[in-house]
Order: C-alpha cells, then structure tokens, then sequence
C-alpha cells in the first residue's frame, strides 16, 4: 500500500499512474546518453527522477526510484570507457538528490495528511452546522448550496435548515457577519434555538424573540470568556409554511436579502428587509413585522446571502440575480424546481465572478410539495418525464 495520497489527476480508469513520468524520464536519460555519445554525456540528469518521483508519488515509490537512479547510474556509467565516465562526483549528486527527494516526499506527505485532517474536521463541522436534510421533508422540497470563499475551508458563517412541528414548517435562512470560526459558533448557536424554538413555539414573533434573546447571550458568553468579537450580528429571513394556510407563507426579514418568488409567470420581489439584523435588536423599538404573503402552489422561494447580490464581474458590476432569475425561468419553465433553480444560480453566479467570491455563497430554493391529485402534481410528474 502506498504511504500517502496520489495525485487524483494521473488517474485512469480510477488506477493512478503517477510512477509513469518518472519511469519514462529515467529511460529517456539512459537513450539519450547513448545517443549523445561521449561528448556530452546527460546521464548525471538522472537526479531528476526521484525528483519529480517527490512531487506526484509516494514516500516508497520515491524511494524506489532514487535507489533506481542510483543503480542505473552506476550501470550506464560502467558501460562507457574510463575516459569517458562522469566520474564519483556526478555519483554523489545522484546519491543525494534521491535522498534529499525522499525527504521531500516525507514533507509533502506529511503536509497533504495534515490538510486532508483540517478538511474533514471542516467537514465534521459544516454537516454539524448545516445538517443533511431530506430533498423532500415536512411537506416541502427544497434544495441548496453552500460556497465557501475560502474554498480550502469549506465552512463559514451562513446557515440555512428546516423544522417541522405542531405548528407547520419553519424555514430559516441567515447570515453571520465576519467570517471564522467565530462566525461558525455564531451560526451553529441561532440553529440550535431555532431547532428547539421552530418546534414549540405556535407564534412566529414569539420565535424571532428566542432568536434575537440567543444572538446577545451567545455574544455576552463569549465577552465573558475574553473573545470579544464585538456587537456581531447576523441578517436572516424567518418563515413559516402554515398548514391551513396552503397559498401564503409568513415571512419575518431581519436585514436580509428579500426572497424571490420563482414562478412560471415570471419573478416577484417579496419584502425586503425591514428589520435590524439579529443581535442589533437594540437599536429599534420592535421585532421586525410578520408579512403574509401570497405565494402559488408553483412558486419557489429563492433565498440567497449577499454572496450572490454582491459578485462582481471583471468590471466591477453586481449580479443581476431577479433579471438573470428572470430570463431563466422565461426560457425554461421548469427551472423553477428548487434543484434547478439552485444549480442556475450557482452556475450564473460562478461564471458572473469567474469563480472568484469575495464573500461565502448560499443559495437554498423551497416550496410546497404538490398535493396528490393536484394539476400541479401532474404537470411536474410530465416535466420529468420530457427532461
């Protein structure tokens, strides 16, 4: 077994072939150096097989191979007159730079296990925070993305989940500012009081108190502790899917980008974010207003963080996210289901940077499931089939 991780890009048929370059350049040096003749001899270039054997193999391939440039080196050299040897020398410069390879493969080796470590801690992390969620649960199908703009990190500070309970479905979808694991904890305590709040809790202002009440004592907690990270906040758009009321939702916006509402008849703007973001709670005299908005049995709820409103193309202008959104949907009618719509998003979004994000990127898109025996039900049941 090979003592470390290949290189995923010499792979083929899912078998690595990283001992390849190296074999091939040790038999190019060893052709060369008889075809060059006794002029110029190039066999002391052998020393970069273990070389590039370091960067794309293992610690014993790359072992192997200086021990081979060794051998070989001493073999070729014996093939040609004394006159003509390259000497002892050139014999220690193959030497060490095997070994001085095998070092470097140990370093490197050692530094992708330690990376490979941080990533699934970061991992562990992200699903604790954004746990796994059933595509279609509570009533609701739904999709998401999360993007990083740390992409070694994998995990930041916005956050999005569903509950059910007795009193319907309850969709949260936020923003903690500042990034870090600071913005991580932040992120990770708000869902927790909104897993046990979204439950119990039958009012939705009730709800939003509980979560404004745990912003300020997750940030007095850590003041207490000597990690003051100031009057951190976060924005975030609260709603409620009410079982009696099949075409509105509830919605609650603190500071956040406003919802779209996706439809096949084109996209509306709910409202925007008339509240302060939680933890600023302070600042005005009242928790943000509950809207009761209508909402179609074929719309989707696209929720997005500032990830997406605030990329920049080369030249410095923003996503048009509704007018992109827009053209989307009136091409293709279908992509208003929440996989689609997600992927659309993301897709628009990465070519509109070009795949540089300044900020972490959410997008998450729900709506309600079709009730059986419903148009609805049946057109989507035909929109699959066409695709």
């Amino acid at each position: 077994m090979e003592y470390g991780r290949r290189s995923p890009l010499l792979r083929v048929r899912g078998r690595s072939i990283a001992w390849l370059p190296p074999l091939l350049l040790l038999a190019g040096v060893i052709l060369l150096d008889f075809a060059t003749g006794e002029d110029f001899r190039i066999i002391t270039w052998i020393v970069l097989v273990p070389g590039i054997a370091a960067a794309i193999c293992g610690v014993w391939t790359t072992a192997a191979y200086s021990l081979l440039s060794v051998v070989t080196y001493v073999a070729v050299d014996s093939a040609w007159p004394d006159q003509y040897k390259a000497g002892f020398g050139d014999f220690l410069l193959v030497a060490l730079g095997g070994t001085l390879a095998t070092l470097a493969a140990v370093a490197r080796v050692r530094h992708e296990r330690q990376i490979l470590h941080i990533q699934d801690i970061a991992e562990t992390t992200r699903r604790t925070v954004l746990r796994p969620l059933p595509p279609r649960w509570a009533g609701l199908e739904h999709a998401g993305v999360y993007l990083a703009a740390d992409v070694d990190a994998r995990v930041g500070g916005d956050f999005y989940d569903i509950q059910p309970g007795p009193h319907g479905t309850r969709v949260l979808v936020g923003d903690v500012q500042g990034k870090g694991l600071g913005a991580v904890e932040t992120a990770a305590a708000l869902l927790g009081t909104f897993r046990e709040a979204g439950y119990h809790e039958q009012d939705l202002t009730t709800l939003a108190g509980r979560l404004e009440t745990r912003m300020l004592r997750h940030r007095s907690h850590t003041a207490a502790i000597g990690r003051d990270e100031g009057d951190r906040f976060a924005t975030a758009v609260l709603i409620a899917f009410a079982d009696d009321a099949p075409e509105t939702v509830d919605m609650m916006n603190f500071g956040h980008e406003p919802p779209l509402a996706v439809g096949p008849r084109g996209v509306r703007e709910l409202p925007s974010g008339d509240g302060v973001p939680l933890g600023l709670g302070d600042l005005a005299d009242r928790l943000p207003p509950v809207h009761r908005v209508p909402l179609a049995p074929d719309e989707t709820l696209l929720l997005v963080t500032d990830g997406v409103t605030e990329a920049r193309d080369g030249l410095g202008a923003f996503y048009e996210l509704a007018r992109e959104v827009g053209r989307a949907v009136a091409a293709d009618p279908r992509r208003t289901d929440p996989r689609r719509l997600v992927r659309r998003v993301r897709d628009g979004v990465l070519r509109h940077s070009r795949g540089r994000l300044d900020d972490d990127t959410t997008i998450f898109a729900v709506r309600r499931l079709p009730v059986p025996g419903s148009g609805r039900g049946e057109d989507l049941e035909q929109g699959r089939l066409r695709s």
